[in-house]
């Protein structure tokens, strides 16, 4: 899709008249870890407790020599006293969701029946008894046999949990009564890349693994309907909606059931189950099969079954503006706390409006694009994760549930702008877990990551925005991509030079903001100065309305740019000026006619350039 102007020129001036150094990834020297993890596990649902076995395959193609591993335990952040406990009471706005009426942290009111673990209880690597070491929310091992480079090694390992009571993602009980939403469950693998190990202990939010084939088998009572990431081996004896229709069902004999899922070259495994779940599939043309699995409410029923078909299309939007999704199954379920991503699949509340259901399934569901087959690091780069998301997700509403925004980001703007006037920014190359306020990390991810992209469309435009998407998804699919490569992958698109942009947007909190300084009679001409009071750069883009009703369009590009976008405006004359080298403050060109005969000037009539004070962009006619 190449989507559509953001709002016509006259709409604009009426509406402003009434408001009067990352390292690149490159494909020569890139390499990547991989793991595959074969799981048998037990769930007891009185207790909440689970037991299980692990093999894990892990191949070192890097070129350095491992002497030690991390694996994730997430299950421990959630008891009394933990960094994600001392955190929710130590920051100033704490995550609603994880306090209590009166506002002292719900994990440390777990007792010791509803807090969360997860414990190894013997580990082997190629055989032999290896030592280890937990630390909360992490486990040090240290290899009997170091993994040499291109090395592989087999790693044994028997473990037991406890589900907790539902705080943060996962947990069980939740607040709509869904008996188990198993995210961040499993001892799991830390990512070594070529920045080294990423085993950050689990405080607040945001993950990274490494790409593998997961064999899993889970064990529980027979009652319970499953759904989650990968595909269903053993739908025969199950049955649950899972049975290829007109078949017969053998369903497994004795009170417990165990289902066999696989899924391949994902970087996470999620699955949630309930005794109450309805089990609905849509097979999306040229797609995927949709599965659904949601409570049977009465009061929640239609609005699932409505959500469905727009589930369909979000799949064919992005598949047709990002890329195609490459696995044969994606699943919505009931559960969780909010919404949250994870491999083929997403865990959101159910009980919404129909708006809002719609809307949060479409941003986790692109979330299978930004995170689950782009894997970026998501501690580091949250803004690439959430705000990429937001972007594309927000552009899909705006076309599948025909709200017709002229700009579709205008929420992104809209938080952009408070956070940056707020004095509480944080660059976005701030560790996830290590902003001051919940507040200035979700503007930064989320909204701020958004108007990377919306802006980028203003810088190189709007076509080769797409392109750049369509060809950042095919260079860097399966892949752990980091900023640079995004920015890479625009310049060759565009042809432009753009590491300006990188670094000031991401790594720096300067702020966007030029004004019309003055317009004024030159003879038979007009003279027009134009001045940067931030101290980010930008290429300007200028409308000129003259008072016979008249308009055209100028372009003064960024020198450091060494380049130039296409008119935005074809239907409109655009002379192209010199360019605008940084450092000078002001900037001044002609008119070609007095002044008398100018009814308005107009600094960025898209309103996409984040320009901190709209109300110095506009000049009219007394």
């Amino acid at each position: 899709m190449q989507y559509k102007k953001i709002r016509s020129l006259a709409l604009l001036l009426v509406l402003f008249a009434s408001a009067t150094s990352l390292m690149a990834q490159t494909t020569d020297c890139y390499w990547q870890q991989h793991v595959d993890y074969t799981m048998d596990v037990s769930i007891d649902v009185k207790s909440f407790q689970y037991s299980g076995t692990q093999k894990l395959v892990y191949t070192n193609n890097s070129p350095d020599t491992l002497n030690r591993i991390y694996y994730h335990l997430f299950f421990n952040a959630f008891q009394p006293g933990s960094e994600m406990d001392i955190r929710l009471q130590n920051i100033t706005d704490p995550d609603s969701r994880m306090m209590t009426a009166n506002q002292t942290s719900r994990i440390a009111a777990l007792n010791e029946s509803e807090m969360g673990y997860l414990h190894p209880v013997s580990l082997k690597q190629d055989g032999q008894t290896v030592s280890f070491l937990e630390e909360e929310t992490v486990l040090v091992v240290d290899l009997v046999n170091p993994i040499p480079p291109g090395g592989k090694t087999t790693l044994d390992m028997d473990f037991k949990g406890q589900v907790p009571l539902q705080v943060r993602r996962a947990g069980r009980n939740s607040s709509e009564g869904v008996a188990l939403s198993m995210s961040q469950w499993y001892p799991k693998l830390a990512e070594y890349d070529f920045e080294g190990w990423h085993a950050d202990p689990y405080i607040a939010r945001e993950f990274h693994g490494v790409w593998g084939d997961f064999d899993v088998k889970l064990t529980l009572d027979k009652k319970y309907v499953v759904g989650g990431s990968g595909y269903l081996q053993n739908p025969q004896e199950i049955g649950h909606g899972y049975e290829t229709p007109g078949t017969k069902v053998k369903k497994q004999k004795g009170k417990t059931m165990t289902w066999h899922f696989k899924a391949p070259m994902v970087h996470d495994f999620m699955w949630a189950a309930d005794p109450d779940y309805l089990h609905d599939t849509l097979q999306v043309e040229n797609g995927p099969t949709l599965h659904f699995l949601y409570k049977n409410n009465p009061e929640i029923i239609e609005n699932w079954k409505k959500l469905q078909p727009k589930t369909a299309e979000m799949m064919q939007f992005f598949s047709k503006n990002i890329g195609s999704y490459p696995y044969k199954q994606y699943s919505v379920i009931q559960g969780g706390d909010g919404g949250m991503e994870y491999a083929m699949s997403t865990l959101i509340t159910g009980e919404r409006k129909f708006g809002s259901l719609v809307g949060v399934t479409a941003h986790e569901m692109a979330h299978s694009w930004f995170q689950h087959i782009l894997a970026t690091n998501e501690s580091k780069h949250e803004w690439m994760d959430e705000g990429f998301t937001t972007f594309i997700s927000s552009l899909c509403m705006n076309e599948i549930m025909d709200e017709n925004k002229d700009n579709p980001f205008e929420n992104s703007y809209r938080g952009y702008y408070n956070l940056a006037t707020s004095g509480k920014e944080q660059p976005q190359t701030t560790h996830a877990d290590r902003y001051d306020l919940n507040f200035a990390y979700g503007q930064a991810a989320y909204s701020k990551g958004a108007v990377f992209l919306a802006q980028l469309g203003y810088i190189i435009g709007q076509d080769k925005l797409m392109e750049t998407i369509q060809k950042y998804y095919e260079d860097f699919k399966f892949k752990h991509p980091v900023p640079n490569d995004i920015k890479r992958t625009a310049e060759k698109v565009s042809g432009m030079e753009l590491d300006w942009y990188l670094t000031d947007w991401t790594q720096t909190t300067n702020t966007i903001d030029y004004g019309i300084k003055e317009v004024v009679a030159d003879g038979e001409k007009t003279k027009v100065t134009l001045e940067r009071i931030g101290s980010m750069p930008m290429p300007i883009d200028i409308l000129v309305v003259y008072a016979d009703g008249s308009q055209e369009t100028l372009y003064a590009p960024l020198r450091m740019m060494r380049g130039e976008k296409e008119n935005p405006y074809p239907s409109l004359k655009r002379t192209t000026l010199e360019d605008w080298p940084w450092a000078f403050p002001t900037y001044s060109f002609s008119l070609d006619k007095p002044k008398a005969n100018i009814k308005a000037v107009v600094i960025d009539p898209s309103q996409l350039m984040a320009d901190i004070n709209a109300q110095n962009n506009i000049w009219q006619a007394q």
